[in-house]
């Protein structure tokens, strides 16, 4: 709201060259000297000498400049929304041709990329400065700043901008802040903004397998999530159409097109200066067809020689040494700290009788666990073997829900999070009996966040209304959320693009298709509470940004 400006409580009666004076000095910002109090003989005298002595201080008086005011600042308007924002009185800031982005001198080796980046997309100067001038904005780095992983505070004030932070990326989404703030409204309010995000894991996972997507769309999408503060790509490179890319150890799998390692650092290069994690998966023991063409050895068969989609032949050491070759070889090309092991969809389990089809994986099984192992536990025992391989690189551990079996002799490591994704394949539980376990959980909801290329399978393309308006992360299967008590243990969520018909849309096509979902998911992953801008608004927000 404006200030009001004051108003005089007194009223002379006056010559007219006084009553004007005294007007111009009931404009906002007059002074003391608008209320002084008038002697009655110099108020009553009708002399001319009398009248000329009255008047003659408003007329030689200099008009009072009034005082800038201020509305009080409300918050950048900005995808995701700032969690909190504490207003001020004041110009805020915008770019001006002198202004520059500094880091304070401590923190010039962590930050420097940051503020770089920020610079060119202001258009204003870097800099490498102890001394603050009027228009800069500092990055500076807290370690024992409140707020936790991730967080930031950002403080407009006395014609500056300083962003802080306890880390690298609460620091570079402070940036994001400020960055949609000018673009938004080509300035950014007075004020302080506190913000941390309410989920750990947030973002994008990208089928390559099944369709190839350029490196540069790729580092696109990186940009992108960048900006809507999203910190994970998953990259699902391997399945039964295609093999994506360049193997050293296993080159005959590899498919045309595919990425070159050349690639893969440079989109790893990208994504960790944007503070995003590229979580790779190579699934298995299912979904692995592109490996069983140039190794039809390890193809698993039913009791009638028939094959089965995309599956190895888990009781054959020779699957177990191949997939584990591929894991060692990729491990050190994603520095990223997580890893996918797939898991889902292991198509022996779909048989009525897995143990009577299957007799060679029933045997392994209990050799392995006992007389009353199945084939579940060795399909367990194949996925902890793989986690085994890959959890000394210290990177976390993931697999899809379907992976994970209950009733058996055995079951999956405690360490692997589950991805949690539908309820209507075999072996899939409710989330709440994953929940229950103590196991954490990141969703990946087939209902809401799957953009399936085709729409087969009765899937829908989703929208972001839709997510904006009805999901939560504690939606984990259909639309029922679980008890918000197990909130803590649902690290997040992703938005999944899979290329199911890989034809069906052209890379601009899902570029743009996932534009608003992505967006909405970065809302409600960043923070719980309901929305305060309607769907409408906030469409038009991205549509701007």
């Amino acid at each position: 709201m404006m200030s009001k400006p004051r108003r005089n409580k007194r009223v002379h009666v006056i010559a007219t060259a006084t009553v004007a004076a005294l007007v111009t000095l009931a404009l906002p910002g007059c002074t003391a000297a608008s209320d002084e109090v008038r002697t009655p003989g110099a108020r009553d005298s009708s002399s001319t000498a009398a009248r000329t002595t009255a008047a003659a201080p408003a007329e030689a008086a200099p008009t009072p400049t009034p005082s800038p005011t201020h509305p009080l600042s409300t918050a950048p308007r900005t995808i995701p929304a700032v969690r909190e924002h504490v207003p001020a009185r004041g110009p805020g800031w915008k770019p001006a041709p002198d202004a520059r982005v500094v880091v304070a001198p401590n923190d010039t080796a962590a930050l420097s990329d940051e503020a770089k980046l920020l610079a060119g997309e202001l258009r204003i100067k870097y800099g490498e400065s102890a001394a603050l001038r009027a228009g800069d904005v500092e990055l500076s780095l807290d370690a024992g700043a409140a707020g936790g992983p991730e967080s930031y505070t950002l403080d407009v004030k006395d014609g500056r901008v300083r962003i802080n932070g306890p880390d690298q990326a609460g620091v570079f989404y402070g940036t994001r802040t400020l960055k949609q703030a000018v673009k938004n409204a080509g300035s950014a309010p007075e004020g302080t903004v506190r913000d941390a995000p309410a989920k750990p894991q947030r973002g994008l996972n990208l089928d390559i397998a099944r369709k190839h997507f350029t490196p540069e769309w790729i580092k696109d999408r990186l940009r992108e999530m960048a900006d809507l503060k999203l910190n994970q790509l998953g990259l699902h490179f391997s399945d039964d159409q295609a093999f994506r890319i360049q193997s050293d150890t296993h080159p005959e799998i590899v498919s045309t097109p595919h990425l070159t390692k050349a690639q893969v650092r440079d989109i790893n290069a990208l994504a960790a200066r944007l503070h995003i994690t590229v979580v790779p998966e190579i699934d298995s023991p299912g979904h692995l067809g592109a490996v069983l063409r140039a190794h039809p050895d390890l193809q698993l068969r039913d009791t009638q020689g028939r094959a089965v989609k995309g599956a190895v032949d888990i009781s054959n050491p020779a699957s177990a040494k191949l997939v584990d070759e591929l894991l060692r070889e990729y491990i050190p090309l994603f520095p990223g700290q997580a890893w996918h092991l797939g898991a889902d969809e292991y198509q022996a389990l779909v048989y009525r009788d897995p143990q009577a089809s299957f007799p060679q994986l029933a045997r392994a099984a209990q050799q392995r666990f006992g007389p009353s192992a199945r084939v579940q536990d060795l399909a367990t025992g194949w996925l902890n073997d793989r986690a085994d391989v890959v959890r000394p690189s210290g990177k976390a551990l993931k697999a899809w829900n379907d992976g994970f079996f209950a009733g058996g002799v055995t079951s999956a490591a405690k360490d692997i999070q589950v991805e949690y994704w539908t309820g209507k394949e075999t072996g899939a539980r409710p989330p709440l009996e994953y929940l229950r376990e103590g196991r954490k959980v990141v969703n990946l909801n087939d209902e809401f966040l799957y953009y399936v290329l085709g729409e087969p399978n009765q899937f829908t393309y989703p929208t972001g209304k839709r997510i904006y308006e009805q999901w939560t992360p504690l939606v984990l299967r259909g639309t029922t959320p679980v008890p918000a008590s197990y909130g803590p243990q649902i690290l997040g969520a992703r938005l999944a693009i899979w290329s199911d018909l890989a034809n069906a849309q052209t890379q601009a096509q899902v570029a743009q298709g996932i534009r608003t979902p992505l967006a909405a998911l970065s809302q409600k992953v960043w923070d719980s509470r309901t929305p305060q801008l309607p769907w409408a608004d906030f469409k038009a927000l991205a549509d701007r940004l």
